[in-house]
């Protein structure tokens, strides 16, 4: 008989500070009786249910069950910082330009399906503005190769047709209140999104179609006649299919053994501003940035019923348990810290109030660990750094290879070249590590 045992659980570090500034959560149920589902969904971020919302547009009449470890809005992807960003963005790359021109244009168009996907979501549900913006973001430079890299990126998006605007350092302090930034790229097609909101709202939404179960982490799975039963601490659900939704813990299973590389990102979020730091900021209300150099430092503006607050992510490190440390987190403050005080220097009594870690997913070649895995077993998973995007997409994809047999969108990802393996370790460890480590430096004040 087939079966998979979760070598491990997903384990958070620091209290998603998105989900913290929200109101109270609307507790879901946690499985605790068996049940019988036609397809069962491990995992309750962007790709799960994005899976479900699509499983049930194709088919109402379907039996879906969707299970999350912990409480939604809490894991990974309510640890997202919220960019669903529609252009290249390979973060291997010095300017976020991907493979080519064709290939860049066929993953815009798939981007737009996704943002355009989401937005249904947040027009069901009602989502204001605030927390589903389509503002479009910067590339932002502090440097002069920061300043190359906004040009050379600029010449690509010519190429592609995309529409963007090449700021100045005056406007950009016009824009962001920092004196830090001398250029910037905007591109108005990337959607700034509240994650942890817009987690809440789908599960909520999607918790009167179909069954969603949360602190119900799936334990293992066997093959029975000719479908699975799940395995949760305290039930089972017999079901003939299951998606795999759950990103790097796909490993967990066994699956894409030594090919996944489990990054970890670190954020920290200030308390609300006060109105005298709001007039020492200046600056519009809202806005984002991303570093012109991939490995530099992210930083977010919101403002609204959460607060006028902002966010600052950088640091990353490899972890081969999809599990970091306390000491790693406190020691990622300290940097963002310094980040906040080079790029806000007349905010200097401004606290941080959240600080977080979550894990994301990479393969070496960009490639997805998509498709089945094993007869009735879907994998939706390592959406390589762009979570909102990619999650949303391949849940979408695998529902329609599932019901219809195939779709763009699944093609596009079951077309891409099989995902390289790993060195073994300690080597995997220290090389990723390194190479991090190098790369962040280099970025310097980006």
């Amino acid at each position: 008989m087939t079966q998979f045992t979760a070598k491990r659980l997903p384990r958070q570090t620091g209290q998603a500070g998105w989900n913290a500034i929200l109101p109270p959560q609307e507790p879901l149920p946690e499985l605790d009786h068996d049940l019988t589902a036609d397809i069962t969904i491990v995992g309750g971020g962007f790709a799960g249910l994005s899976t479900a919302r699509r499983l049930h547009q194709i088919d109402p009449s379907l039996k879906v069950v969707v299970l999350e470890a912990g409480r939604f809005a809490e894991g990974s992807a309510g640890r997202n910082s919220g960019f669903m960003i529609d252009l290249p963005h390979d973060l291997a790359s010095d300017n976020y330009a991907g493979d080519g021109i064709e290939a860049d244009r066929a993953a815009i168009s798939l981007n737009r399906r996704a943002i355009r996907f989401a937005g249904d979501v947040a027009a069901e549900c009602d989502l204001p503005q605030e927390m589903f913006d389509p503002c479009g973001k910067f590339n932002a430079a502090a440097t002069r190769a920061g300043d190359a890299h906004n040009r050379e990126f600029s010449t690509h998006l010519e190429k592609l047709g995309e529409p963007h605007t090449l700021y100045d350092r005056a406007q950009m302090h016009e824009i962001t209140g920092s004196p830090h930034y001398s250029s910037g790229l905007y591109a108005p097609g990337t959607v700034m999104v509240q994650p942890a909101a817009y987690i809440r709202a789908l599960s909520a939404h999607l918790a009167g179609q179909i069954d969603l179960f949360e602190n119900s982490p799936v334990t293992g799975f066997e093959q029975q006649g000719t479908g699975w039963v799940v395995q949760t601490p305290k039930a089972r659900v017999t079901t003939g299919r299951i998606v795999l939704a759950n990103n790097g813990h796909v490993e967990s299973f066994g699956f894409f053994q030594r090919q996944l590389m489990h990054i970890c990102l670190y954020a920290s979020m200030t308390e609300p501003l006060t109105p005298e730091q709001i007039n020492a900021l200046g600056g519009q209300p809202r806005w984002s940035v991303t570093p012109a150099d991939p490995m530099g430092t992210s930083v977010r503006r919101i403002s609204g019923s959460c607060g006028d607050r902002i966010l600052i992510r950088t640091c990353s490190s490899f972890h081969p348990t999809i599990e970091t440390s306390r000491m790693r987190l406190r020691n990622a403050g300290w940097v963002q810290d310094r980040k906040f005080r080079e790029r806000f220097p007349h905010l200097p009594d401004v606290r941080m109030q959240h600080r977080w870690a979550g894990m994301l997913c990479l393969s070496r070649n960009g490639s997805a660990a998509f498709g089945e895995v094993e007869k009735g077993v879907y994998s939706a998973c390592c959406q390589n750094g762009l979570g909102i995007a990619r999650g949303t997409l391949q849940g979408m994809g695998v529902a329609e290879m599932m019901l219809q047999g195939g779709s763009e969108i699944a093609d596009h990802f079951l077309s891409q070249p099989d995902l390289p393996r790993l060195p073994p370790e300690p080597f995997a460890s220290l090389g990723v590590n390194t190479y991090l480590m190098w790369k962040e430096w280099r970025s310097g004040k980006e």
